[in-house]
């Protein structure tokens, strides 16, 4: 058995994050804060071209029918930039199900762990994650309320759905596939803040010399570093698990979704506590990464519920996990 990457998958993940790095800088981050939709239309376009929407969509459909752990390094490297685009509704969620027309629409997803959707307003489709099942609305059938976000550039949206057909009964694998996306962007955008930080460490000096020399400084980004470090694991763990269909995939995904929450909550705070008074202003970069860290930790179960279906799993082992989408 194979417990690595391939190549492949390795030089799609630095195809992506080539492009990202000529589409989505620190300048495209603000502009998506300002403008209408809250979105990155020319990085969207080129993941699109690229085929990446269309990488969990089935073959028959036009798709790549590639698996999760194909995709996952990709995902984390979304979260490294702070993708304003709903990615992980769209091809981790609506195209492995084919509830999207297979030319660059996205989609918003809502469950009643996430009860508010993001980009709704400029989605194609908005999916629901039900008990009973998965529907799929054309957004101009749909009643949107915009809320206020901590990231002015995930733009979110309460959701009135009219009564609309099941088209899936696939709820619990849709959910943790949105689970597993947004836990592998946690991971990216807790790797973006350590290397802001780092970099700032070595330039910022006090007392004649750099701020990263001092211990406290290093301990704090040792500590956010070694979170990551074992946060990875497990995402990589999930992706594998759900690729083939585990029986404890749920757990699984469940366990990565609460270790890359914490990593990117603590990589924040060390990097907030490092940067000082600077990291506090809206003109530096960092609050760019640190908020949407913020966001999706709370995003589809925060860390507290996903622990909380781990306990009950350990300690009730012939018990139902979970009904995921349907609390």
């Amino acid at each position: 058995m194979r417990f690595a990457f391939t190549d492949e998958q390795f030089e799609l993940r630095d195809a992506v994050h080539e492009m990202l790095t000529q589409r989505c800088d620190a300048t495209t981050l603000r502009a998506a804060w300002a403008n209408e939709s809250g979105r990155a239309p020319a990085a969207w376009a080129a993941l699109y071209d690229m085929g990446v929407l269309d990488a969990m969509r089935p073959a028959a459909s036009g798709g790549l029918d590639m698996t999760e752990v194909d995709v996952v390094l990709i995902l984390e490297t979304t979260g490294r930039f702070a993708l304003p685009e709903p990615i992980v509704e769209t091809m981790m969620v609506s195209a492995p199900l084919d509830l999207i027309n297979a030319d660059g629409e996205s989609a918003a997803v809502v469950t009643s762990e996430s009860p508010f959707a993001a980009w709704a307003d400029s989605a194609a489709t908005i999916v629901e994650l039900t008990a009973s099942g998965i529907t799929a609305t054309p957004r101009s059938k749909v009643k949107l309320q915009h809320r206020i976000s901590v990231d002015g550039a995930r733009r979110l949206f309460d959701v009135e759905l009219p009564r609309t057909p099941i088209v899936s009964t696939e709820v619990a694998r849709a959910f943790r596939r949105g689970v597993l996306g947004t836990a592998a962007q946690l991971c990216g955008l807790a790797d973006r803040m350590l290397d802001l930080t780092v970099e700032y460490a070595q330039q910022r000096k006090q007392f004649g010399v750099p701020i990263g020399s001092f211990q406290a400084i290093k301990h704090h980004l040792a500590d956010a570093r070694i979170k990551l470090e074992f946060a990875r694991p497990l995402v990589y763990r999930a992706a594998a698990s759900l690729s083939v269909n585990h029986r404890d995939a749920s757990i699984h995904v469940g366990m990565a979704k609460a270790a890359a929450s914490d990593a990117a909550m603590l990589a924040s705070r060390a990097a907030l506590q490092c940067h000082g008074a600077i990291g506090y202003t809206t003109e530096y970069d960092l609050h760019l990464y640190m908020k949407r860290a913020w966001a999706l930790s709370a995003a589809w179960g925060d860390a507290t519920w996903h622990r909380q279906r781990v306990s009950d799993w350990l300690f009730s082992p012939t018990q139902p996990v979970v009904r995921e989408g349907a609390q």
